[in-house]
Formats: structure tokens, C-alpha cells, sequence
């Protein structure tokens, strides 16, 4: 299996651009120094391309390696064959290894095994071979060993019996042309379960049948938690025309003699439906699963299996040889090779679900991260609650701690016109210019009081909602206890919303992106698989971004391009012992920062007000010989750098050439082009350039929400089947995707993203479930 050509392939990249990316990985180079520096090596892709393709480069390699494995096994068990060496050769999943694998793995007690112990394998290939003068109990009677627990001629025949069902489960062919035919046209059925979903959550899922082939990940998703919750009974099913076929599918490639459908069954199931159908009248929700099952023209392959194993009652000696393997055949279908198929189709199905997941929150957690900061503002900062009273916070542009306090404002003390006193003192004495208000219980509470207090005071003063998902998990956490060891777990939760307002980036680093809040079902995706991508993406935006060297945290360090926990800290020690840094050249003298991580991380250090102004670009040292070139190639200075004199240098880059003038500072025209984009705006923050902070003055309850009327929002959360828009109430509303635009759409990513500026117009509103459904058509 050559990788490199069919990454190359996958990613549409030339073989060589491939090649490099895969040595650069395993040299240990991070994806965003990658995708920043080395972009003459892969042609220019940018981070979430050379991080698809570090999971593509693994998935392959895990690929290899099962091949591997398998071939060794098979070699020394003696049943590795030219033939199926060149299928392992061949395959392109883990899933076509196993199958070619599978019947060669040792397996537990089985029923075949035991036949297979006793030595009825040769009558199980003999039977297989189907000889036209082939006499099944003459045959068996060679077999019969009271020694091995073979006392009789139908037990013979029932071992063999077993052993072909076996093989007709394990035959790589079958499963893979069952598989796909179960994928084409098994149905996922739920049956309700009302006395376990006293909220009735999964109602919707009470008369449920869709194909598998076409079910959308959200809703896989959701029946698996309604399984898990006890609240749904979930089957694959398959109508019985289709499990006929699937029979007659597996006749033909085991049965020489041509055998037709058994008809009989037809007229069993058309029973077992009437006869069900009556008993279920007095059980809604059975009558609900008769009905669904009615609708799709299915029923459960459990049914199936039961009806189809009729013909064990008959002796097997009395049959002939193809009646026999029929009877063999149908066993290995409804016994082994169906249950088998569920399972895996199921377990793929919540993959490709957890996957689709996983993505969302990737897609949702991006934009999150790089909301525009809230730049030279005074925030106070209320978090939220009833009993205990509202947690007050009140940090200075950079961040620091000025005040803190508790109110009571909301029920059961409701002492509002003491807060309004409190807090108002809070805003002349530390000239406050916003207000930040977590969106947890009492939020609603604490916006009325809020909007009041700002018409009370004297000097401007506006307020946002903020998304506190997770700054309780951070108070609570041995890294809030370091930053804040005087506060208050609570005051410490108020402190993380305010400065949330100010540098979502920062802050919310240091929160687990699981608890974030963003996308659907985190709690039942594969934990270590939702981690690794989350994770990429707090590296890629922080990278993209850029930190500050000598006022960055060590959690906000710690995600830079080359450094972690170990060598943040060493950063931070180093910056209190020595004082502030003046270049990026001082890094190499902290501890524990080898020439490695300086090469990965130096690009993505800022130093603002240094010695040298490149160190407050993203251009990386590797490249300042380059600008020097550049600079006097053209007669510039430095100085003309941060008198921001650079503004007609691409003009002149282009008028004599790029090339030739990449030739002469001895980079790549991509890289020349950066360093450009650079020197023309040095310390440049890419959120600057995003829509700022929406503060608002005003409060909009629900109550005051009527259909038709036209609000402007913001997106929150984008997921499968719609987003969720914040238009000034406590509750967001949601736009499903069949009302994001006049246009069909596949997902409602390829329109929206979070933190988007909407118009949107009510279409309904529930006071009841606090439900708003929007439109933006």
C-alpha cells in the first residue's frame, strides 16, 4: 500500500507536497508551524487540510498495521494462502481485514467449535461439496462417536448443520454483500417506552421507522440515548420481501441446485401480523410499533429469525441435501450472520453519527474562540443565581481583579434597590463601561435588574449576555485555585465571565472544550476522539491568533506550537525572574526549551514594544535574514515598519515581480508574501477585522415576543438540522433548516456559523416550553 500516493490522491496534492507533510509529522513539526512556515513544502494547504490529512496519514497507518498482524497470525497458524494474501493486500478498511480475518480467528465455545471438536468438520465439507448421489444419514453413520458426544446420526448432522451456519456467517464474500444489502434496506425501529420518559423527551420516536441507509446522525444519536435512558426500544428491521432476498442471496452462493424462496413463510408472517395485531390493541405503545412497522412495510428481524427456524422440528436424516443446507443456511442468517450484521451496523452507524458530531463541534467551537475581544474596557461581571445571591466581579482592561462582592437582587431576598446602590458605586469608582451577565439560572432575573441599573447611572453603560458554560468547572478547578487563591470559588466563576467579555481566546482556553457548550450529544461521543479535535482546534486558533509573551498565561502558553505544561511554566518562571522579554532571541536561554520547540513555537510569540519590531509580527526568525534583504532591496528601514511607511511595498513586489524578488530574499513566494502582509500591519489581531461585541442597552423578554415581528441576532450554535439564535431573551430561538433560506442546503454550516449577524422573524413562540421558532426567510 504506497500512503503517500493515496494521500496524495485524497487531498488532491502532488506526491511530493504529500511526502514532505508526512516527513515533517514525524519529525515532530506541530500542523500550525506546518501550515504558517512551510508552505512551499505542501503547496499552500492550510491547517484543517494538513490536520485531515495527520488523520488520514494515522487511519492508513492503523490499517497497515492490523494487515500486518493479520498476515503474521495466518502465517503461523499455516492458513495464509497466496489468494487471500493478495485480498489483505487489497483491502482499504480494517473492516475488509477482519472480514478476510474472521474465519481464522480463534473463537470461544461455539457451537460449531464443539461439532468441530467432535470431528464433524470433513461431513460439514462434504455436505458443502454436494455430491449428486450424496446420502446424508449413510454418511453421518461414519460419524457417530459416543466417545465425542455423537450418539446418533441427527446429531451427527446437527454438528455439521452448525458448522456450515458458521461458515455461511464468516464467509468474507457473503458478509460483505449482506452488509451492504442490510445498510440499502434495514429500517431503524424505536418502540416509546412512556412510564420510563416522564418528560417525554423521545415522544417524537414513539412511531419511528427510517432506513438506515438514510437517517441522519442527530437522530441515531438521539435513539441511542433514548436506548440508554430506557426510554426506547430500538430494532433493526427489514420487510419481508427484503429479508426473503437476503435468504435466496445466500441459497444461491451455497446451494448448487436451484432453490426457490420458502413460501411458506409469507403466509406465516401475514399470521403472526393478524394474530400480533389483535393482542396489541390493549398496548398503545406495542400498537405504536405495529403500526410503524405496518407503515414501513417491516417487521423486526427478530420475527423473521423465529419464523424462519420452523424447520428444526424435522429429522434431519429425512431431508435431502438441499433441503438440509437451506435449513443450515437460513440458521447461520437468523442465528449468527443477522445479529452480527445489527451490531455492526448499529455500532457504524453511532461512528459515523460521533464523527458528524465531533464535527459540529469543531465547526462551532472556531468561531467561538475567535469572537472579537472587548479592548480597553472596565468589566463588571454578574453571575447569576437566586438563594445565594448574584456574584459580582470587576476586572481592569488587562484583566486584574479590582473588586468583588454579592447582591441580592433576585428572588427570594429581591433587595434591588440596595444592588442598584452597591453596584452603582462599583461603576463611578472604577469607571465600569460594560457589563458581562452569565446566562445560567436567575439570568433572566438578572437582565431586568441589569437594564435598570443602567438607566440609573450617570455615565455610559451597556451590558452583554455571556455564555458561562464551564466557568463553574473552572472556579472549581486546581488551575483557578492557582490564578485566584483569595477568592471564592463563586467570585472566581464571576472573574472567568468578565474576562470572558474581554478575551474570549484567553479565558476560555482554559476550560475543557467539552464544556464549552457548543454542537450536540459531547457527553456521548468518544471522549479521547472528541479531545483530539477539540484540542486542534484550540491549537490552530490560538496559533492563528498569537500570543503575548510577556503577559500570555500559562494555560494560553501551554497551547502554543511546540510548548506544553512543562515548558509554559519555564517560560512564565523565567519571565518573573529575569523580567519582561525584549526579543524572541531570549528563548533560548529558558530551561527546558530546546532548539525544537523554539523553532516551533518563536513565529507565534509576540513581544510588543521589543527590541526588534518583527518580534511583534508572525513573521518567523528563521526569516528575518529575508526581511533584511527585502527592506534594503527596496531602501526601507525598520523604522518605516512601525510608522506603518509599508503600505505601497506590495505594489512595488508586484511591479517588478514576485518571483525574482522571492528569489533575491531567498524564500518562497508564499512566504514573501506573508512576510509582506506582516510589515504592512505589524501586530495585527485577526479578530479586529470580525463584527465587535453586540452591548446592548435594552431588555427583550420572551412575553414580549409576537409572531411576524423582525429581530436582529446572533448565532449560537450551529447543528444538524438548524442554528440556534440568540435575539435578546433569555431563550434562544431556532431556526430550523428548512427555514436558514429559500435554497435547498445540505447542512445549515454551509450557510451559518457562529457569531453571525441574522435577521430573523418570529414564526411561533411557546411560553410554555419556552420554545421560539424563527425564519430567515
Amino acid at each position: 500500500m504506497n500512503i503517500t500516493q493515496i494521500l496524495a490522491q485524497r487531498f488532491s496534492i502532488k506526491e511530493t507536497y504529500a511526502n514532505n507533510i508526512i516527513n515533517l509529522l514525524d519529525e515532530g513539526c506541530t500542523i500550525p508551524f506546518i501550515s504558517r512556515y512551510r508552505k512551499e513544502m505542501h503547496g499552500s494547504c492550510d491547517d484543517q487540510t494538513i490536520r485531515n490529512f495527520a488523520d488520514s496519514l494515522n487511519q492508513l497507518r492503523n490499517l497497515e498495521k492490523r494487515k500486518e498482524e493479520v498476515v503474521k497470525l495466518l502465517t503461523e497458524q499455516g492458513n495464509l494462502t497466496d489468494e487471500i494474501a493478495k485480498q489483505i493486500d487489497s483491502a482499504t478498511t480494517v473492516t475488509e481485514v477482519e472480514d478476510i480475518y474472521r474465519p481464522f480467528r480463534p473463537k470461544r465455545k461455539t457451537k460449531a467449535s464443539v461439532a468441530i471438536n467432535a470431528g464433524l468438520q470433513p461431513l460439514a465439507d462434504l455436505i458443502l461439496k454436494q455430491a449428486k448421489d450424496l446420502n446424508l444419514a449413510k454418511e453421518a453413520e461414519n460419524f457417530i462417536n459416543a466417545e465425542k458426544g455423537i450418539e446418533n446420526i441427527n446429531q451427527a448432522l446437527q454438528g455439521a448443520s452448525d458448522i456450515i451456519a458458521e461458515i455461511v456467517s464468516d464467509d468474507t464474500f457473503v458478509r460483505k454483500e449482506m452488509r451492504e444489502m442490510f445498510f440499502n434496506k434495514a429500517k431503524i425501529c424505536t418502540e416509546w417506552k412512556p412510564e420510563k420518559d416522564e418528560k417525554k423527551v423521545y415522544e417524537t420516536y414513539k412511531d419511528f421507522a427510517e432506513t438506515v441507509r438514510t437517517i441522519p446522525s442527530h437522530r441515531v444519536l438521539a435513539i441511542n440515548r433514548g436506548e440508554k435512558d430506557g426510554a426506547l426500544k430500538v430494532e433493526l428491521a427489514m420487510s419481508i420481501e427484503d429479508a426473503l432476498a437476503c435468504e435466496n442471496f445466500l441459497f444461491k452462493n451455497f446451494i448448487k441446485t436451484k432453490v426457490e424462496a420458502n413460501k411458506k413463510l409469507f403466509a406465516d408472517v401475514e399470521k403472526e401480523e393478524k394474530m400480533q395485531e389483535s393482542e396489541e390493541k390493549s398496548a398503545d405503545s406495542a400498537k405504536n410499533l405495529a403500526q410503524s412497522s405496518k407503515k414501513s412495510k417491516s417487521l423486526p428481524i427478530v420475527k423473521i429469525i423465529n419464523l424462519s427456524r420452523e424447520f428444526e422440528k424435522t429429522e434431519k436424516s429425512n431431508l435431502e441435501v438441499s433441503q438440509f443446507l437451506m435449513e443450515a443456511v437460513q440458521d447461520g442468517f437468523s442465528r449468527l450472520l443477522a445479529p452480527s450484521l445489527e451490531t455492526e451496523i448499529r455500532a457504524g452507524l453511532t461512528e459515523s453519527a460521533s464523527e458528524q458530531a465531533i464535527k459540529m463541534f469543531e465547526l462551532n467551537l472556531k468561531p467561538l474562540l475567535l469572537q472579537p475581544p472587548l479592548k480597553d474596557k472596565v468589566v463588571m461581571a454578574v453571575d447569576p443565581a437566586y438563594r445565594t445571591g448574584c456574584k459580582i466581579a470587576v476586572v481592569d482592561q488587562s484583566g486584574n481583579v479590582l473588586d468583588s462582592g454579592v447582591v441580592y437582587p433576585t428572588p427570594p431576598q429581591n433587595k434591588i434597590d440596595e444592588a442598584i446602590k452597591d453596584l452603582s458605586n462599583l461603576i463611578y469608582r472604577h469607571n465600569v463601561n460594560a457589563i458581562a451577565i452569565g446566562n445560567g439560572t436567575a439570568s433572566k432575573e438578572a437582565e431586568i435588574f441589569v437594564s435598570q441599573l443602567i438607566k440609573s447611572v450617570q455615565i455610559p453603560v451597556q451590558y452583554a449576555m455571556v455564555n458561562e458554560a464551564g466557568a463553574s468547572v473552572y472556579s472549581a478547578s486546581k488551575l483557578g485555585a492557582e490564578e485566584f487563591p483569595e477568592f471564592d470559588v463563586s467570585i472566581r466563576s464571576a472573574i472567568s465571565i468578565a474576562r470572558r467579555l474581554q478575551d474570549p481566546l484567553a479565558e476560555l482556553i482554559k476550560i475543557d472544550p467539552k464544556s464549552i457548550g457548543v454542537g450536540q450529544y459531547q457527553h456521548d461521543m468518544p471522549q479521547k476522539r472528541l479531545g483530539e479535535v477539540l484540542e486542534g482546534v484550540v491549537e490552530g486558533c490560538v496559533n492563528s491568533v498569537g500570543v503575548d509573551l510577556n503577559t500570555a498565561s500559562v494555560p494560553l502558553l501551554s497551547r502554543v506550537s511546540g510548548l506544553n505544561s512543562a515548558s509554559a511554566k519555564s517560560i512564565a518562571e523565567f519571565r518573573k525572574k529575569q523580567g519582561q522579554f525584549k526579543n524572541r532571541k531570549q528563548l533560548t536561554e529558558v530551561p527546558k526549551l530546546g532548539a525544537k520547540a523554539f523553532e516551533q513555537c518563536a513565529g507565534f510569540l509576540r513581544i510588543p514594544n521589543g527590541d526588534n519590531i518583527l518580534d511583534n509580527t508572525s513573521v518567523h526568525p528563521e526569516s528575518y535574514p529575508a526581511v533584511e534583504k527585502l527592506l534594503n532591496h527596496f531602501n526601507l528601514t525598520k523604522e518605516k515598519i512601525a510608522e506603518g511607511g509599508l503600505s505601497t511595498l506590495e505594489l512595488a513586489i508586484n511591479k517588478e515581480g514576485q518571483e525574482k524578488v522571492a528569489e533575491i530574499c531567498g524564500v518562497g513566494v508564499p512566504t514573501l508574501n506573508d512576510i509582506v502582509q506582516e510589515l504592512q500591519k505589524p501586530g495585527r489581531d485577526i479578530r479586529d477585522s470580525l463584527p465587535p461585541v453586540e452591548l446592548r442597552g435594552d431588555l427583550l423578554s420572551i412575553e414580549d415576543l409576537k409572531e411576524g415581528m423582525v429581530l436582529n441576532g446572533v448565532v449560537r450554535n450551529v447543528i444538524d438540522f438548524g442554528a440556534f439564535i440568540d435575539i435578546g431573551v433569555h431563550q434562544d430561538g431556532l431556526v430550523h433548516i428548512s427555514q436558514i433560506c429559500d435554497h435547498f442546503i445540505k447542512h445549515p454550516s454551509e450557510e451559518l456559523t457562529v457569531g453571525d449577524r441574522v435577521k430573523v422573524k418570529i414564526l411561533s413562540v411557546d411560553l410554555e416550553k419556552s420554545r421560539i421558532a424563527l425564519t430567515m426567510k
